[in-house]
């Protein structure tokens, strides 16, 4: 099928990130939030951040102005019935997924794609909350997303071949590469990343180094462009514990078991970047 509609669920950081790169890539998109200050919020990162794509030239002011008229912030849940292809970009709970998917299915037409952003959830789980697990997809997009190239294409049980194909062609012209993965917890990316963050806040809590040294280590010794702490702070405590917490109850390996000090600073509110303070202080 032809996706020329888009509807992304949820204005916060990935919500508004991944409506960018679609508007960028030609298609209409239906920016859908229940709280109009995070989706007047969203629509002004968005205008934003296509006129910095224009100081970088990687769009002409005309092309800008018509990516912004291609963008529709609405609060009206029947508006998404305009869309090919839903991408649910909300918190990272399965109850508040699904439910999101079960308000919105009775308003799409029955060809309609559905696709979550997850990045740990079952995406067959997630499908078998919708009426058609068939055209269920996980596209796992990366903070921030108008920078970054991946795409984790998640198949779930069910999801039909035809599904998998309008996914990765839609993640192509948005201008990410598509990399399919298996419906494995955590996927392939945080699978690995999320443990190595976990050790560093163990490293942290043992005493071992402060946490500008651990991340030091890891950028000069390592290579990384971001410490496990700083990108723990970007990424938002909360979301690295919620990762933690499903990898360890999934699989049941000690190996994953959160550290008690990334618990104790969600418990505290110190969730990063968005809060203004997690591993460092920010203003």
């Amino acid at each position: 099928m032809e996706i020329k509609a888009v509807g992304v669920l949820g204005a916060g950081t990935m919500g508004h990130g991944i409506a960018h790169v679609l508007l960028r890539g030609g298609c209409r998109v239906f920016l859908y939030d229940l709280s109009p200050r995070f989706l007047e919020a969203g629509a002004g990162r968005i205008a934003k951040g296509l006129a910095r794509d224009v100081e970088k030239e990687r769009l002409s002011a005309a092309e800008s102005e018509q990516a912004l008229k291609r963008l529709k912030a609405t609060a009206r849940v029947e508006d998404l019935g305009g869309a090919d292809f839903i991408v649910e970009a909300v918190t990272e709970d399965f109850e508040v997924k699904a439910g999101a998917f079960r308000a919105i299915e009775p308003h799409c037409a029955p060809q309609t794609i559905f696709a979550s952003n997850t990045s740990s959830i079952s995406i067959t789980r997630l499908a078998a909350a919708t009426r058609h697990p068939d055209r269920f997809v996980g596209l796992h997009f990366f903070n921030p997303v108008p920078v970054m190239k991946l795409v984790e294409v998640v198949p779930g049980l069910d999801t039909s071949r035809e599904t998998i194909e309008a996914a990765e062609r839609l993640v192509a012209s948005a201008g990410k590469t598509p990399v399919r993965v298996n419906d494995s917890p955590g996927f392939v990316s945080n699978r690995v990343l999320m443990p190595m963050i976990n050790e560093a806040v163990f490293c942290l809590m043992e005493g071992v180094a402060d946490a500008k040294g651990i991340d030091d280590v890891m950028k000069l010794g390592m290579n990384h462009p971001m410490g496990p702490l700083e990108l723990a702070d970007l990424i938002g405590l909360d979301v690295c514990l919620d990762i933690m917490t499903v990898l360890y109850e999934s699989f049941r390996d000690s190996k994953y078991r959160p550290c008690p000090l990334l618990e104790k600073m969600v418990n505290a509110g110190r969730l990063g970047c968005k809060t203004g303070q997690g591993f460092y202080v920010y203003s």
